[in-house]
């Protein structure tokens, strides 16, 4: 049986402590995630069953359940529409939440089942889905309804279109009835979500190396002792000395398993040099001080009321390590809110002022630079209205003609998109030329797609405005005037096109088509019409970082319409090839256009998102741009946004169809890249490019990202952006991620990144329940790494070598006390004070400032980004730290040691009786100089002295005379033995041991003050200069205790220690006054900023 130098309970209560905190805490946090997880799987859901409606929870949907519903709720599984409210079986939904588009999207039913509108007729329906096995893509869905219906077997097919996906939300429609065909983690939204996995700092990583390293050190020690101890006992005298003889059975025992008793000895001797403690503090800190965020008023959003969230506080301290951002374009860097700005007509640009349309430039009738539209066609109401396609092109007075053409532009606005409206109250609308007076109440447009909204309220306000639609026609009102037009074919949008068409019947039966889409897809296709112009417009809308949307029209002859109406019946019906043949006649269809002019369409930003972006960049960071969006509008919004800049040279990967099609393009860039290094460079990437890139090609797509400043990749799927995050983390560089987002699109690169910031926006909570941190808006993500995630970084870092220097301090005493006992592992300390040293004696003032330190101040942080830089790449727990700090450890271990063995140790007439020192008396000095130094080494590290820092710092040390008086004064019955009765009280009784404990505290801090103090002086850092500054702008008596201001004197700064030592300078008592020429926020609400400050008293 090893004989333990020390109680299983001073070493196994600790960890007991350490397991038990860490536990409750991460089983608080699992607690929460688990009702946010409960909140979406028990929301009630109607299904039918046995001919009427059954409530139940969304968990309980089985394949094959019919479900029900109705408006503004969310699809608790993939759903095949079957019916509607309406008689054609369509529907509008939004999946904002998916892919990021927050535009409406018409989804229709069979025409068989769109009729069952009753849940007495569903109950009679017979039919069979056949579809494919689940996929994550959410714009792919092929199937086959196999309905029966009087003993005849009906086969419709079933697209993208008859599927309502989990997690979109139904809108403008009173109710649906859909059959579930995926649900749980077989629906495409499950599919694109990546399987959560535990994400640990770098931090947590550089703890268990440092730990490897002193379990390393432990074992070394406790060889080298067992080894020492054997070598010692080699003479005689030494083994069996007279006052110590073996028993008989200690002769005759093994050699080996004593030497593996006494290695396991020495081991439980010296294990306290494994901080366990650490952990726990280190849980506390992250718990408690992750509260911060939460309270931190700067991170408030007031127009919605939400403050910041903390999902999971073990990546604080990673909000300081970031060096890729990964954010969302949609609700992310948006608002989702489109507003119409100008528009070319005919080749004149025009520009919305207070509801009118103005001219930039003169008409071709008129010299005045600045013509209102609305002023000089005043009698447009008295002129005639196009009655005929040919009238369009004909020119009779320019006056005349101008508004023909105005009229023609807004009318393809008007009825070119697939826009919807939930209320219709027409009377008093337009019934003036050009009005502005169209209330929000009276029409409310839902839109597949913002653009659309946008400029059909645009249209609206001109005059031309669009009632609804009913069936197969589309009501506009023209000046008052009441127009039907027939819609006879939808051309619907699609990536490759990059355009949508409709094709009407005028009034007075012409055909026209209608086409809208980028002027990459347009203007080729256009045959008359101001081209150049419009052209050149389009280019100075764009620079403006404007959406921009070109409008053409094209009228059919009978017959070519016959044509045309075969062939698409033809494509539509196809069960095989559908897609190619549709793209084949769409494209027959969309030619030969007549140019009629561009919109210009403004995707408002969110506040603050350019300056955000500029000082990620500043900082360091690169930032990319991760959207489910089109090219042309991702591009938009990265140049209004300043992802891009306008100097930029920005390089496409797009359209890549093969791979070496896209190995040879990435090469070109490449070379691009080198032969123009001067240059900054951003790179555009859609999703099939990308596919193609990560397939065979990841080495040189990374060596064209890593060279340039921007990256946007466009038509990302969700598990694309997942994708691209781990490329990035797996790189040789291994750098720290962070992802940024607001719908359940987000979510898989929120669960793949470093660290998941959710935005708490329009598009639904998905991504705020599935991220680390949920903010309110873009802007704060600025505060949130620059100033929180500096602050947790310094904190945390200082907190672990820290812990690691007082460990070493605590320990290495005791392995040199046993050259001094024979290695009999005799203990230096009482196991009290084993016990209590991390738990009670040293853990509040390491705890409290890795809380409260603010070794800069937050506004200054802020302000100047480039201090983010100085903590990038876990500078402060490199190797060179830890050494520091470990070697830093043992010197101050020597001097206890050895200071107390020579000052003390030898001389007999230590008391007034003449009686001596003995062991615990030796141990209990060399312990006291310990805490003390420990302690007072923390205040050194303090910057930001607030009373709680001067009440546990020189509390910590009171408390332990205080307990040390109390434990040693006192015979307690429970204890086996009473070593240290009257020990400490006969030490303090000494004035040797008093003179010694300062000498020796002084001789350990004095060389770390020097130390530093020539680092600051010769060596700063920045952010010592920052500090520098700081006291230059009267920002008084927050710098180090141990750090001397420019120009100052060693005798000064002493001076001004004791001060605060003795309470004349604290945070009560001074001053933050800032000069008018420093650029700091004034309305910094922050709770990092504790306290107000007179600077006349420092």
């Amino acid at each position: 049986m090893i004989d333990t130098p020390t109680s299983p309970i001073t070493s196994g209560l600790p960890l007991f402590f350490v397991i038990t905190v860490t536990a409750i805490k991460q089983g608080y946090e699992d607690w929460l995630r688990h009702n946010s997880d409960n909140e979406v799987n028990g929301a009630p859901v109607y299904v039918v069953r046995s001919g009427g409606l059954v409530k139940t929870r969304s968990k309980n949907i089985r394949v094959g359940d019919i479900v029900r519903v109705a408006k503004d709720e969310i699809f608790p599984a993939d759903l095949v529409l079957l019916s509607s409210d309406r008689l054609d079986g369509s529907c509008h939904v939004t999946t904002a939440s998916l892919d990021g588009e927050t535009n409406l999207k018409t989804h229709v039913a069979v025409p068989e089942t769109a009729v069952l509108q009753t849940v007495a007729n569903l109950d009679t329906l017979i039919a069979v889905i056949e579809c494919q096995q689940p996929e994550a893509d959410l714009y792919r869905f092929m199937g086959r309804m196999i309905i029966t219906q009087q003993m005849e077997e009906i086969v419709r097919p079933l697209g993208p279109e008859s599927l309502l996906l989990r997690g979109a939300r139904l809108k403008n429609t009173k109710e649906i009835f859909g059959v579930a065909v995926y649900t749980g983690m077989e629906t495409k939204m499950a599919l694109n979500y990546k399987s959560k996995s535990q994400k640990r700092s770098a931090v947590e990583k550089s703890m268990n190396t440092f730990l490897i390293i002193y379990l390393i050190i432990l074992i070394s020690e406790a060889i080298i002792s067992t080894i020492l101890k054997y070598t010692w006992q080699a003479e005689e005298k030494w083994d069996e000395p007279w006052y110590n003889q073996k028993t008989e059975h200690q002769r005759n025992s093994s050699k080996i398993l004593k030497f593996i008793s006494d290695f396991l000895a020495f081991l439980v001797l010296y294990n306290f040099i494994i901080p366990i403690s650490l952990y726990v503090t280190v849980e506390m800190q992250k718990f408690l001080g992750s509260f911060f965020i939460g309270w931190d008023l700067d991170l408030y959003h007031e127009e919605s009321d939400q403050k910041a969230q903390v999902n999971t506080s073990d990546l604080n301290e990673e909000l300081g390590q970031v060096e890729y951002v990964f954010t969302d374009k949609t609700g992310t860097l948006t608002e989702n809110e489109m507003q119409f700005r100008e528009c070319s007509i005919n080749g004149i640009k025009y520009q919305e002022i207070n509801g009118r349309l103005v001219s930039e430039g003169p008409t071709p009738d008129s010299s005045e630079g600045n013509l209102s539209y609305l002023s000089s066609l005043s009698h447009l109401n008295n002129l005639s209205h196009l009655a005929t396609s040919s009238s369009f092109r004909t020119s009779p007075e320019n006056e005349t003609e101008l508004i023909k053409e105005h009229d023609l532009f807004f009318k393809a606005v008007s009825l070119c998109h697939t826009v919807q409206i939930s209320s219709v109250q027409t009377d008093g609308i337009g019934d003036g030329p050009w009005q502005t007076n169209l209330a929000p109440s009276q029409l409310e447009y839902y839109a597949s797609s913002p653009d659309e909204k946008a400029l059909v309220e645009a249209a609206a306000r001109f005059g031309i405005v669009f009632i609804g639609s009913s069936g197969e026609t589309m009501e506009v009102k023209t000046l008052g005037k009441l127009e039907r037009y027939k819609l006879l074919h939808i051309l619907e949008f699609d990536s490759d096109r990059r355009r949508m068409s409709v094709i009407v019947q005028a009034p007075s039966g012409e055909k026209l088509l209608f086409v809208k889409g980028a002027e990459s897809s347009i203007l080729p296709e256009c045959i008359g019409g101001e081209i150049e112009k419009t052209r050149i417009h389009v280019d100075e809308f764009a620079l403006k970082g404007l959406r921009t949307l070109c409008m053409a029209y094209r009228e059919f002859t009978p017959k070519e319409y016959e044509e045309i109406d075969r062939r698409l019946f033809e494509a539509r019906t196809a069960l095989q090839q559908r897609e190619e043949k549709l793209a084949d006649v769409f494209q027959f269809i969309e030619k030969d256009l007549i140019l009629l002019g561009a919109t210009a369409v403004e995707d408002k930003l969110q506040d603050k998102v350019r300056e955000t972006i500029e000082a990620l960049r500043m900082a360091g960071i690169k930032v990319w741009v991760l959207t489910g969006d089109k090219h042309e509008t991702a591009v938009s919004v990265s140049l209004s946004c300043g992802h891009f800049h306008r100097t930029m040279n920005i390089l496409e990967l797009i359209n890549q169809t093969s791979d070496s099609e896209c190995a040879e393009k990435l090469r070109q860039l490449a070379r691009r890249i080198t032969e123009d290094h001067v240059i900054q460079h951003g790179l555009v990437v859609d999703g099939t490019s990308l596919s193609l890139a990560l397939r065979e090609h990841e080495k040189l797509f990374m060596e064209v990202c890593k060279n340039c400043s921007a990256v946007m990749c466009c038509r990302m799927a969700p598990l694309q952006k997942a994708k691209v995050i781990r490329l990035i983390k797996i790189s040789p560089e291994k750098p720290i991620t962070l992802a940024v987002g607001d719908g359940a699109n987000d979510v898989s690169m929120i669960q793949e990144a470093h660290v998941g910031i959710g935005i708490m926006g329009k598009e639904g909570r998905q991504a705020a329940r599935n991220s680390d941190y949920a903010i309110a808006r873009f802007k704060f993500l600025s505060k949130l790494l620059f100033v929180h995630g500096h602050f947790y970084y310094i904190r945390i870092a200082t907190l672990v070598q820290y812990f690691f220097y007082k460990n070493v301090c605590f320990i290495t005493p005791q392995f040199l006390y046993q050259f001094y006992c024979l290695f009999s592992q005799q203990t230096l300390y009482d196991s009290v004070y084993l016990t209590l040293y991390n738990i009670c004696f040293t853990s509040l003032p390491i705890l409290i400032y890795s809380l409260l330190e603010q070794h800069i101040d937050p506004h200054v942080l802020q302000n100047k980004p480039t201090l983010y830089r100085d903590i990038s790449k876990n500078r402060q727990l490199s190797m060179k730290t830890f050494l520091y700090w470990t070697i830093l450890g043992f010197s101050h271990a020597f001097i206890f040691f050895f200071g107390s063995y020579f000052l003390i140790g030898k001389d007999t007439s230590l008391l007034g009786n003449g009686q001596m020192f003995g062991n615990w008396t030796f141990g209990t000095l060399v312990f006291t100089v310990m805490v003390i130094t420990v302690t007072v080494k923390m205040a050194l590290e303090t910057h930001f002295w607030t009373w709680i820092n001067h009440l546990v710092t020189w509390g910590s040390i009171l408390f332990y005379f205080v307990f040390s008086l109390f434990y040693g004064g006192i015979l307690w019955p429970f204890l086996s033995s009473q070593n240290m009765y009257f020990v400490f009280i006969q030490l303090l009784s000494s004035g040797s041991a008093w003179f010694a404990i300062i000498l020796m505290v002084v001789t350990c801090l004095f060389l770390d003050i020097v130390k530093k103090v020539f680092d600051r002086q010769f060596h700063p850092t920045n952010i010592e200069k920052a500090q520098l500054t700081e006291t230059n702008s009267s920002i008084k008596c927050l710098d180090s205790m141990c750090c001397f201001s420019e120009g100052e004197t060693a005798c000064a700064s002493v001076g001004r220690m004791l001060e605060r030592v003795i309470g004349r300078c604290s945070p009560s008592h001074v001053s933050r006054s800032w000069s008018a020429s420093d650029p700091f926020y004034t309305n910094d609400r922050s709770i990092l900023t504790l306290s107000t400050m007179d600077s006349s008293t420092c």
